[in-house]
């Protein structure tokens, strides 16, 4: 074996990583949001959640990728930790599947036909030729994400048949001979499968370099069991690694990754020396296969799942006592950034984010409202620090959604995003209005001032429209009803009407000396904040059509002859008629609004 062999293994074990990159990532982007919905799904119920893991980390191709993910969502508050122990368990198993596609290669060129269709050398140049064609012909992205999964998995296995090849004059040599013969030492096959894993992150990858070498050298079984097992311990590397500098929980759930396999290699090692020492199993001496690599790592991972699955609380509870809680708090996550790893898991957790914000804002609105009629001190210092958090919640899903759309994603997400964004700003103005109101509540408190019958009576009507308009907004928002959205628009336009009316009535009040202009002020203010909570749920309503009509341009869709649509004339005439205000002669003579 020479330096271009080793150049060759280099770049073939490029090519199998990339591959494996480049499949999982389009199989991620064809599950989209169905990743999001399994992952909701994940209950306190053990069995459900470890299926769960084992099928999403077929998907990901990663049970690394996984177990950041999963630190990721505890380090944001989204996921307990109790609820990632039986995912843990299942990742483990669910990583599996990389080595039994991987195990095609062993099939012998003397099999039938039908078999050596199966081989990867006969179908991978077919699934590239047909995913350069769907990535450059289809026109939906979703069949670009299938085209990119079919040459993913045809680089993977292009890799593997170069490192194959790379290996081969190892079987000729004798010192290679002599290096398999230390192997049988398992303590020393152990540690080699562990740091090799260690070096690349990534346990799938280490499973296929020794299947490539099981192709072409004579690997027994009783040096790639040891080599197996030290693989499966060196893949925690990753999880240890992205629990540095997050809290003490998301570091819990490295702690469970490294825990569980600690104990299950901790095991089923001693028990294979221990078996292989008092018999002399024939088996061991025979040559293993990339399927015989494939089914041991299989066996393997059913047979520890299956031993610490009833005991996963105990799992946890050794977690929490070898990574007790700091002293201080941390600072809150909103979004962890190991998230990034599934963009589309990201989106929806982001959205989640934002409802979150919104019910923050909705109670800010409603509450400051009623400090117009009964002000509250305790009320209005909780709607300060919430200010301060929806401020939070907006400097903090920006940054994480900007970070986001750098990523590949579907169009589908790409136009989530958007409205994500778009919403996040609305929400933020709103809460911007809803303190502006709070402040109009604390200066007529502090003036010992009241409103007028008349102006009370206008305010009210305003109240109830905007109260509504935003409860309707936010629903429409919350649940992606676009009928609902669409009967937002004719209540703004009542809204403006209705507060075009009643500043015409207060200047006309101003006129008859019925207000002076300090109150007025005030008044004049707050009736704009009204509007412009109107407005914003208006932007809201629109960013939930469009997120269903990708072709609808905002500024024609709002400036159209509404005249000629008659679900909006419908509606604007049904909410005219509930919300109206009329000028009454006021027979109050203090000085007030």
């Amino acid at each position: 074996m020479d330096i271009f062999s080793i150049f060759t293994l280099l770049g073939g074990l490029a090519f199998f990583l990339y591959g494996i990159n480049l499949m999982s990532s389009g199989l991620e982007k064809v599950a989209g949001g169905r990743l999001e919905q399994l992952l909701k799904k994940m209950t306190s119920n053990p069995f459900k959640s470890f299926v769960l893991g084992a099928g999403i980390t077929a998907v990901i191709q990663s049970s690394s990728a996984v177990t950041v993910m999963l630190i990721g969502l505890v380090n944001s508050g989204i996921m307990t930790l109790s609820r990632t122990v039986t995912v843990i368990i299942g990742a483990n198993l669910g990583t599996t599947i990389t080595a039994w596609m991987l195990s095609l290669t062993a099939i012998q060129e003397t099999a039938g036909t039908f078999f050596k269709l199966l081989k990867p050398e006969t179908f991978s140049p077919l699934l590239a030729f047909a995913g350069i064609l769907m990535i450059m012909l289809a026109k939906s992205n979703k069949r670009k994400s299938v085209g990119s999964v079919l040459i993913g998995f045809a680089i993977l296995m292009f890799g593997m048949q170069l490192m194959s090849g790379a290996m081969a004059p190892l079987a000729d040599m004798p010192s290679f001979t002599n290096t398999m013969i230390a192997f049988t030492n398992p303590v020393l096959g152990f540690l080699v499968g562990m740091v090799i894993t260690m070096i690349i992150q990534s346990s799938s990858a280490s499973i296929g370099i020794l299947q490539a070498l099981t192709l072409v050298a004579g690997v027994s079984w009783g040096v790639a069991i040891p080599v197996i097992l030290g693989q499966n311990l060196g893949t925690c590397i990753s999880a240890v690694l992205a629990s540095i500098g997050v809290n003490t929980n998301a570091k819990r759930v490295a702690g469970i990754h490294v825990i569980y396999n600690i104990i299950s290699v901790g095991v089923c090692f001693p028990l294979f020396i221990l078996i292989n020492w008092l018999v002399d199993i024939p088996l061991m001496h025979q040559n293993i296969n990339a399927f015989g690599v494939a089914a041991f790592h299989t066996v393997y991972n059913i047979f520890t799942a299956m031993m610490l699955l009833p005991f996963a609380k105990v799992i946890e509870n050794l977690a929490i006592k070898f990574i007790p809680d700091k002293q201080g708090k941390s600072e809150k996550v909103l979004m962890d950034e190991r998230l990034l790893l599934v963009p589309s898991f990201a989106v929806a957790e982001c959205y989640k984010q934002t409802i979150k914000m919104a019910e923050i804002v909705e109670y800010n609105f409603i509450n400051s409202t009623k400090m117009l009629k009964s002000f509250h001190q305790k009320k209005a210092e909780q709607i300060k620090e919430n200010e301060i958090e929806i401020d939070t919640y907006e400097d903090k899903l920006d940054s994480f959604l900007i970070k986001l759309s750098g990523k590949e994603l579907s169009e589908e997400d790409n136009n989530k995003i958007s409205q994500l964004l778009l919403a996040i700003g609305d929400y933020e103005r709103i809460g911007d209005h809803a303190t502006n109101i709070l402040k109009m509540a604390e200066k007529l408190k502090e003036s010992e001032k009241k409103l007028s019958n008349d102006a009370v009576e206008e305010l009210k009507v305003i109240v109830h429209a905007v109260s509504e308009i935003f409860a309707m907004s936010f629903e429409a928002y919350r649940t992606d009803n676009v009928q609902l959205a669409q009967e937002v628009e004719p209540l703004e336009a009542v809204i403006k009407k209705i507060v075009r009316k009643v500043k015409n009535h207060h200047i006309q009040r101003l006129k008859d000396g019925l207000c002076t202009a300090e109150v007025s002020f005030m008044f004049s203010d707050v009736l704009n904040d009204f509007r412009r909570i109107a407005a914003h749920c208006g932007n809201i309503a629109t960013s939930v059509i469009q997120l269903y009509d990708t072709t609808l341009d905002k500024h024609e869709y709002n400036h159209r002859n509404k005249d000629e649509d008659i679900q909006f004339v419908s509606k604007y005439q049904d909410y005219k008629s509930r919300y109206s205000v009329s000028r009454n002669a006021s027979s109050e003579q203090n000085v007030s609004v």
